[in-house]
């Protein structure tokens, strides 16, 4: 009888741990390919810090910035990673979903024009009388203009080319454009490949001239979120976890973005992942703020800066476009 009971109590334990070990399936969209860029996400994977969790979480790559706002927006995915000035513009519309980031990573965005000596672009103004790349779900492109109006661009005399991905850079190493816009990690490296001596390639980054915005960010759906809200702090934990240990040891980490790409040079990417860290995930203001928040008056700042070129249904306030609730506290969030 004993036995009997003991058995009963140890089937009634198990049908308990069932559910409450059963982790929660989680689809998150990169907004590009496995490159240098993507490896936090996929150390948090390796060191088990979405399992930790309890999330499951698919990691999948992305076909630009853009996208991956549509793709959250429409619910094919829970988690993206993506432009939050494209995710601004996206939820003026109000057929969208209203899709809120959870967690600032590029403090400082890396949209940029890239261009080659040759092309004697030195300066925003030299753009007129030239050929622009741009591919359609480009960051960079949604950015232009702003761009081009805080610099006093004549956009009638810009020749706009619109580009795939996959031959942006040939195209410019070819001359068959000018210059293209482009996150300048993806596009430098990119260059070289074709074949472009660094020293040639210029690079006028939007941020230094004028463009007061945020760069990329995590981005959740809001069926998933008011659905799952505590999985969506524990993604967020997770992914800050994920991005300390890459800041700590990039070297390392690679290597959990070269075992999902085996095609591409490791140490092209460990250049391109330390490119990233340096100039757009690690800035002053993380370096004294922490991982992930994002200051509300810059915020406001950078929408007001967007309706220099678009034209909101109802002009969004910080709160609605960033929740900062699923953070944990700065001291967990700190740059070592």
């Amino acid at each position: 009888m004993i036995k009997r009971i003991s058995m009963l109590a140890a089937g009634a334990v198990l049908m308990l741990a069932g559910p409450a070990c059963a982790q929660t399936k989680v689809r998150f969209t990169l907004d590009w390919k496995f490159e240098g860029p993507a490896t936090p996400y996929l150390v948090a994977l390796d060191k088990g810090y979405y399992k930790d969790e309890g999330l499951d979480v698919t990691v999948d790559p992305g076909n630009g910035s853009v996208e991956s706002v549509n793709r959250v927006g429409s619910g094919t995915y829970d988690f993206g990673f993506a432009d939050l000035s494209s995710l601004i513009k996206f939820r003026d519309n109000k057929v969208n979903a209203p899709v809120k980031a959870v967690l600032m990573v590029y403090d400082a965005p890396p949209n940029s024009i890239v261009t080659l000596k040759k092309a004697g672009i030195k300066t925003p103004k030299d753009l007129e009388g030239k050929t622009l790349g741009a591919p359609a779900t480009d960051a960079s492109w949604a950015t232009w203009p702003i761009f081009a109006k805080v610099n006093g661009i004549d956009t009638s005399k810009v020749k706009i080319e619109n580009i795939g991905f996959p031959v942006r850079e040939p195209m410019l190493a070819q001359g068959k454009v000018d210059a293209v816009t482009a996150f300048y990690f993806s596009s430098y490296f990119n260059l070289v490949t074709n074949g472009v001596a660094g020293d040639d390639i210029v690079v006028l980054l939007m941020r230094d001239l004028g463009v007061e915005l945020y760069g990329n960010a995590v981005i959740v759906n809001p069926a998933f979120e008011k659905a799952h809200p505590k999985e969506v702090a524990g993604f967020v934990r997770a992914t800050i976890k994920g991005l300390q240990e890459t800041i700590k040891n990039p070297e390392s980490a690679i290597k959990s973005l070269i075992s999902r790409n085996q095609i591409v040079a490791e140490a092209t990417e460990l250049q391109r992942l330390k490119m990233a860290l340096e100039r757009n995930i690690v800035t002053p203001e993380v370096k004294a703020n922490g991982i992930g928040a994002v200051d509300a008056a810059r915020l406001a700042r950078s929408i007001d800066q967007i309706a220099l070129t678009f034209d909101f249904q109802a002009k969004p306030k910080a709160d609605d476009i960033f929740d900062a609730s699923y953070l944990p506290p700065a001291d967990q969030r700190s740059v070592k």
